[in-house]
């Protein structure tokens, strides 16, 4: 099971703002770029300056929507969990067997290991509620199968 992830959620700017910041930025290299007054010594700093705005415009895409495919997501196999946020960050792995004990709250897991480990996986920023009630679900069931400590302050309100 996958679950995309929106990075937006814990952003301090929202993609909305991003993309109008680089919207903004390119237009204002495009018009340095191809105005009348120009010297020639800068040329090449106006087209470092709109490539730049071009190769942001691309993060922005790539990060915030799935254009490209999934890359922010929580991934819960019968192996192992997988959190990932984002194209440029690293995946966080746990597999199930080294799973002790999972403690479920209404936006978060945190997971102990069996060396004593915790691991958190935040949950804020799974985009729908009925994927949220599926991650909770699927612990649930995977901790009567493989035999791991649970303990739930959400309770039954999922």
């Amino acid at each position: 099971m996958i679950v995309q992830l929106s990075p937006t959620r814990n952003a301090k700017l929202s993609f909305t703002v991003q993309l109008i910041l680089t919207l903004f930025w390119i237009s204002w290299a495009a018009m340095l770029l191809f105005s009348e007054e120009r010297t020639g010594g800068e040329n090449y700093l106006y087209y470092a300056f709109f490539g730049l705005a071009i190769a942001f415009l691309f993060y922005v895409v790539l990060q915030n929507t799935s254009v490209f495919g999934v890359q922010s997501y929580i991934e819960i196999t019968e192996q192992y969990i997988v959190q990932k946020f984002g194209v440029f960050r690293t995946k966080h792995l746990v597999q199930i067997p080294d799973i002790a004990a999972v403690h479920i709250t209404p936006l978060a897991l945190r997971l102990t290991l069996k060396d004593g480990a915790q691991v958190y996986l935040d949950l804020k920023q799974v985009r729908k509620k009925r994927d949220l009630d599926r991650i909770k679900n699927k612990i649930r069931d995977m901790a009567e199968e493989h035999q791991f400590e649970l303990s739930d302050t959400v309770g039954n309100r999922i």
